[in-house]
């Protein structure tokens, strides 16, 4: 049986990530990569479908659990009849030590007394569907199946053995013993597994972490929740190309029973402004970097061919499909892996890449000629397409409309093209993109605006209200100060309400193309905290975001959404979006107002 959506934990190494729960168990792996089929699924199902776990024999849930430090290395503790035990979960990074290889590693200390322990790997490749060849070499166990192996490394003295697919290993622990199992991943084709020396790679992994969470500037009265976020934010970049991936998991329920289930595995160029913001105020100018890097190689090539997602190194064919064989997070179907809004046109993603370009040139990373070329381009295409309905924001499967954020966006594109023309000097047609900003203004005033209401709306001839509106004001289109921003905010506030927090906007009812309704979206909720904010009334935005952030789980982590009424956490975890508005919003609540 699974735990809640906010029962998981993450450690991973820069490439992937893991979720833990209270009970010790791993039920989600993915190898090598995030966006790899997983070896541990049980998350989508049960452990049938994949899990690892360690715990006393006959326990259920650790009774208290944390991060060691500023860190991705979780530490479990379990209060048995006749003893306490510890679990450390970690993932090294890779390169370090020399290790290319993605490894997790497990290591069991006892506390006092003594506690009987067991451990059930269940290794599933291909999403739970593969069962593989298990054999005995040394101390190592070796699962294989098609290009996949993973190798468990158990310590002499601990009794393993393997029946109906499961290899269980069964020991006892005392105070002050340590007792290490480590499974590497690595291509079939390769004889053996490198040996790590567990012990070594805690200290390392470490060192690592907190090297590196040393360098947050944040100082305020949220500086836990904010490192967190901004560790978390970490966690989910793909270290090789600077990709940073909306979450860990796929399918997880925006509703539970339902089928808004989606792969977020991969890179989304919306994320990539208030990413950028967000590593940017908290100090980590190299990630802003990387991440800079790994959007202008994405995006290279004709500008009528970006899109608004891509593979964490930039792949473009992202295909959806469903797995039949896996029964869903709580029975939530269909299981769907890989995202079909990669073949969506979404016109907001234009101001998200000009806006991630003038962020970057404001904190001192220099405008390349290449960067400067691309950008124009992108602006010439966009100048002939902002007309177009698109899918918007939320990628509705439901037909293209004229959504406001969009048209909204289109007008950022303009304004930081000519900001950015107006910095650097270089060479642009600055009176046409002067002229886009203007013509992109008029035009959302005029047909994105209810007049009857006094309020701006989802998209163009309806009524429904969108919490993405309020990006009228979070991105400058209006002053604060406005009055159709004071209203339109009020009407986010009060028409989208969900148990005091934010809906994106009433789920079936505008066209989105699915049935039943989602939980409250939580970066939504910032946001309506920024736009409060923005208007004057700080002390309600710092109520509702100190409500956002108490809903985080015991480690700091938030997924994409809440349910009031049940009281948990729904959709994919942890969710960068999340976490991205979580950082903005302690920073903008920081600023002088």
């Amino acid at each position: 049986m699974t735990g809640g959506i906010e029962d998981y934990a993450l450690i991973g190494d820069l490439q992937t990530a893991a979720l833990v729960g209270r009970d010790g168990s791993v039920d989600w792996l993915c190898l090598p990569r995030f966006d790899s089929p997983s070896c541990f699924a049980g998350l989508l199902g049960d452990q049938r479908h994949g899990a690892w776990r360690i715990a006393p024999a006959g326990a259920a849930e650790c009774h208290t659990r944390r991060y060691q430090g500023d860190s991705l290395v979780l530490v479990s503790e379990w209060q048995a009849p006749d003893g306490r035990v510890r679990i450390t979960d970690f993932m090294p990074q890779r390169g370090q030590g020399g290790q290319r290889d993605p490894q997790l590693i497990r290591i069991v200390e006892g506390l006092d007394g003594t506690v009987p322990m067991r451990g059930a790997l269940r290794l599933r490749f291909n999403y739970g569907r593969i069962d593989p060849w298990v054999r005995r070499t040394g101390h190592h166990r070796v699962a294989v199946a098609g290009p996949d192996s993973a190798w468990l490394r158990v310590p002499p003295g601990v009794h393993t053995y393997g029946l109906d697919g499961v290899t269980t290993s069964e020991f006892t622990v005392t105070a002050g013993l340590r007792v290490p199992f480590v499974l590497t991943w690595q291509p079939s084709h390769l004889a053996s597994a490198p040996r790590t020396d567990p012990e070594q790679a805690l200290l390392a992994t470490l060192d690592r972490w907190q090297r590196w969470a040393s360098g947050c500037r944040y100082r305020g009265e949220w500086r836990s929740a904010v490192l967190r976020s901004l560790l978390t934010l970490k966690a989910l970049s793909y270290a090789p190309t600077g990709g940073i991936v909306a979450a860990a998991t796929s399918s997880l329920p925006e509703r539970i029973g339902g089928p808004r289930n989606w792969d977020y595995r991969f890179c989304w160029l919306r994320d990539s402004s208030m990413t950028l913001s967000a590593l940017l105020r908290g100090g980590f100018r190299e990630e802003a970097a990387a991440w800079r890097r790994w959007l202008l190689r994405a995006i290279a090539g004709g500008p009528r061919y970006v899109q608004t997602v891509y593979g964490v190194a930039g792949e473009r064919v992202l295909g959806e499909t469903t797995a039949g064989w896996l029964p869903g997070y709580e029975g939530s179907r269909p299981v769907r892996f890989g995202n079909a809004a990669v073949d969506q046109l979404q016109l907001d993603v234009y101001g998200e890449v000009v806006d991630t370009l003038h962020l970057a040139l404001l904190a001192g990373l220099p405008m390349e000629r290449h960067v400067w070329t691309l950008l124009r381009s992108l602006m010439d295409h966009l100048e002939r397409h902002w007309r177009e309905p698109d899918e918007g924001l939320w990628e509705v499967r439901g037909g293209r409309r004229h959504f406001v954020h969009s048209k909204v966006m289109c007008w950022v594109a303009a304004d930081r093209a000519v900001r950015l023309a107006e910095t650097t000097g270089l060479p642009a047609p600055v009176d046409r993109w002067r002229a886009l900003r203007d013509a992109v203004h008029a035009d959302v005033c005029a047909h994105g605006y209810d007049r009857q209401r006094g309020v701006f709306v989802q998209h163009y001839g309806g009524r429904g209200l969108d919490a993405a509106t309020l990006f009228v004001v979070k991105t400058g289109f209006l002053p604060p100060d406005d009055p159709r921003v004071v209203r339109t905010v009020d009407a986010v506030r009060d028409g989208l309400d969900h148990g005091g927090l934010v809906r994106r906007y009433r789920a079936g009812t505008h066209g989105d193309g699915l049935p039943g309704g989602e939980g409250a979206f939580l970066a939504c909720s910032f946001w309506l905290a920024d736009a409060l904010a923005a208007t004057g009334r700080t002390d309600e935005a710092r109520a509702l975001f100190a409500r956002v952030v108490g809903l985080a789980n015991d480690l700091g982590l938030l997924s994409e959404q809440w349910d009031p009424r049940a009281r948990r956490q729904l959709g994919n975890t942890p969710q960068a979006f999340s976490h991205v508005a979580l950082v903005n919003t302690a920073f903008t609540l920081a600023e002088p107002g």
